[in-house]
């Protein structure tokens, strides 16, 4: 009996499977063909990084003649958008049927994971509505002299680190400023990474983002079926980290409420919001922000700020280093623009055009996160077919495949900024460059990040040359396959000579 009962159990689990991985084949869209048990994911955080799969399925889906395509994340079905007026449909248009980013989040467990970027509903459009105030050009323009004080800390440290040995590591090196800027301006204190590389933010940093084939599994697993991660207590912050970032917090605005501290930063606003609240009593008792809450606000802005800045400069810096002429073209940009304004100010480095494209074809080559997520919120049927997005399912935007797709911009594998002067910008369809997202949901840092990116570059280009390591470095770039977002396996070594 008991045998003819597993067996019962197991014909159904079969029978459910192979509906679940016929599900695309069943509504007529076109689809890649999965396997059992990783859908079209076999590889990934082992031998392939997501993004080369996913520009795998693009380049399988885009002739179709269907603006998506059928893939599968394990037994998950998901529709992978290859063209550019649907994503802008999704991501700007009809926003409301795709508000939530389907990123896993478990509040009991893990209060850090608590934060903006994974946060749903009501909850975050309170949050990011409260939020967005704090990353106006004009609140830039303040914090502006925070981040120029540690890139003059940077410039010391560089020149200090080639006495030594001219040749320098620099993706651990960029981190290191990018956290302690990070560290000044969300929370107020000195990390003092750059002149400690195991300063406690930069080893806490550093463990968040370390990459494993396991990590890289537990991440996917906990997105795809967040009900049984949440029923099985899984949390995705270890908990040293988790116990280190929410002490820093609290032990902030106890100091700051006792002694009436008052900074330009991102902890008084939240802060502020939470004192507003409590005063008032303002809103629903559930979106009121918690000390927990601060807490993961803070804590994603300082991950989102020090590790995807210090990622674009590090594939900025390396392809400044292999094309000697377009380096010696920005430095002259530098030198220029701070000759007519005399220093180095928040308008003279908005005038530095030359930068911003070497920066932004960085982010083309090298976008840190790669596919943007959505959650479909109700049945949706998708413009000029007969096609039905259901509630629930998960939509993928292939950011890293549509910007190395040679039909937006010709000879994709190139370095070249001028694909972003305002000429060839305007040709451009929009949709189609996407390194911080688009939308209501458009990354909140994103000025913040491109400001602390442009400061970083100037400095080193004022002051130093670089060259590729060749005896360290491989060309074309090694991407580490484990990581979540894109990063060089290996480091980043440079030949750095002071000018």
């Amino acid at each position: 009996m008991w045998i003819n009962l597993i067996v019962a159990v197991l014909l159904v689990a079969v029978y459910w499977v192979r509906q679940r991985l016929s599900y695309w084949k069943q509504r007529g869209v076109p689809y890649v063909e999965p396997s059992f048990p990783q859908g079209n994911l076999a590889g990934v955080g082992k031998k392939h990084h997501m993004s080369q799969i996913l520009q795998n399925c693009y380049k399988q889906l885009k002739g179709t003649g269907s603006p998506f395509g059928g893939i599968f994340f394990f037994i998950n079905p998901v529709a992978l958008v290859t063209d550019p007026e649907l994503i802008k449909t999704v991501l700007v248009k009809d926003f409301p049927y795709f508000h939530d980013r389907n990123l896993y989040h478990n509040d009991r467990d893990d209060p850090l994971s608590r934060h903006l970027v994974a946060m749903e509903g009501t909850k975050w459009k309170n949050l990011r509505t409260k939020l967005t105030p704090t990353f106006t050009s004009g609140k830039m323009k303040m914090m502006f002299s925070t981040v120029t004080a540690v890139a003059e800390e940077f410039g010391k440290c560089m020149a200090q680190e080639i006495t030594a040995n001219p040749v320098v590591e620099m993706k651990d090196l960029l981190a290191r400023f990018t956290t302690d800027v990070i560290g000044s301006v969300a929370f107020g204190l000195e990390c003092n990474s750059l002149k400690d590389p195991n300063a406690t933010f930069r080893v806490m940093g550093r463990k968040v983002f370390q990459a494993s084939p396991y990590r890289a599994l537990k991440v996917f697993l906990s997105a795809q079926f967040p009900k049984i991660a949440r029923a099985l207590h899984v949390k995705l912050t270890a908990p040293d980290v988790s116990e280190f970032f929410m002490g820093v917090v609290k032990d902030t605005i106890q100091y700051r409420t006792k002694n009436d501290v008052q900074r330009n930063d991102f902890m008084t606003l939240l802060m502020k919001i939470m004192k507003e609240q409590v005063e008032n009593g303002t809103g629903d008792q559930q979106d009121h922000l918690t000390m927990d809450d601060i807490a993961a606000q803070a804590f994603v802005f300082f991950l989102a700020g020090f590790e995807t800045s210090s990622t674009a400069m590090s594939f900025c810096l390396y392809e400044l280093a292999l094309h000697q002429e377009l380096q010696e073209r920005a430095r002259q940009n530098v030198e220029e623009v701070l000759q007519k304004h005399g220093t180095l100010s928040y308008e003279a480095v908005h005038e530095m055009k030359y930068i911003e494209m070497c920066i932004n074809e960085s982010l083309r080559k090298y976008p840190p996160a790669t596919t943007l997520t959505r959650r479909v919120e109700n049945d949706y049927r998708v413009a000029g077919t007969d096609q039905v997005l259901q509630k629930g399912i998960m939509v993928a935007v292939p950011v890293y495949a549509l910007q190395h797709d040679p039909d937006h911009f010709p000879d994709p594998e190139r370095f070249d900024p001028e694909r972003f002067s305002p000429e060839q910008s305007e040709k451009r369809h929009p949709y189609v460059f996407l390194p911080f997202g688009e939308g209501p949901r458009v990354c909140i840092g994103l000025r913040f990040g491109m400001m602390q990116a442009r400061i970083g570059l100037v400095y080193l280009l004022k002051n130093f040359r670089f060259t590729l390591a060749t005896d360290r470095m491989s060309v074309p770039l090694k991407i580490s396959p484990a990581s979540p977002i894109l990063t060089i396996d290996g480091g980043l070594w440079l030949n750095v000579e002071k000018l």
